[in-house]
């Protein structure tokens, strides 16, 4: 369940961060102040917090929405929350990990696929996406990392994950410290295969670019 709720979260939070950059990026004036303000906000308040707030005020506001237009309460699912409010926050990482990736690019790659007339789309598939993988993915990977260790945060508002079964188990049985060890080897197993992917698809995207010695 750990596992499932990162790769979701995650992937909404690029989802978010994609949008997010290129509104902070080209924008309105508007849509930018708009969403500097919420990078601004998710980056400043702690996570464990925002995770508060967001799951039992987001619940109650939308109970709250459902009864005023003549429906019934509904019980919130925790595992869609726990994705929607961890990949909420992810967004706002994102956003900034992109912007600064998109930057990077050698601004006359730009310019020349705006002159051979492309289409927004066909730039960024064909232009950006690629020109701006090599600067993204070490961030991009930090932030899954991060996404994982952040699952454990879940607990506190009562979902059975990981780092919440290893406490009740531990409890029960009193054996603290194999619970915990074991939770412990799972996240650090989970970090260097994740490491590992991450190296290789890295070294893919940055195949025939000259190497620093």
């Amino acid at each position: 369940m750990s596992v499932a709720i990162a790769v979701l979260a995650y992937a909404l939070g690029l989802l978010i961060g994609i949008v997010g950059a290129l509104v902070k990026l080209e924008g309105s004036v508007l849509s930018r102040s708009i969403m500097n303000g919420y990078t601004t906000l998710v980056r400043a308040v702690p996570e464990l917090i925002l995770i508060l707030i967001l799951y039992y005020a987001g619940t109650a506001t939308l109970n709250q929405l459902l009864e005023g237009a003549g429906f019934s309460a509904m019980a919130i699912n925790g595992f869609a929350a726990a994705v929607l409010v961890l990949g909420f926050v992810q967004g706002a990482y994102s956003t900034e990990v992109l912007r600064a990736a998109i930057q990077a690019i050698p601004l006359g790659q730009i310019e020349a696929a705006k002159a051979y007339g492309m289409s927004p789309w066909l730039m960024f598939r064909r232009v950006t996406l690629p020109a701006m993988l090599p600067y993204a993915i070490p961030g991009l990977a930090n932030l899954w990392l991060i996404v994982t260790k952040d699952t454990a945060l879940i607990a506190v508002v009562g979902y059975t994950e990981l780092a919440l079964a290893t406490r009740q188990a531990a409890g029960n049985t009193k054996m603290y410290f194999t619970f915990f060890l074991s939770a412990g080897l799972i996240y650090l197993i989970i970090t260097l295969v994740s490491q590992r992917m991450f190296g290789i698809l890295e070294s893919h995207v940055r195949r025939g670019q000259r190497r620093l010695t």
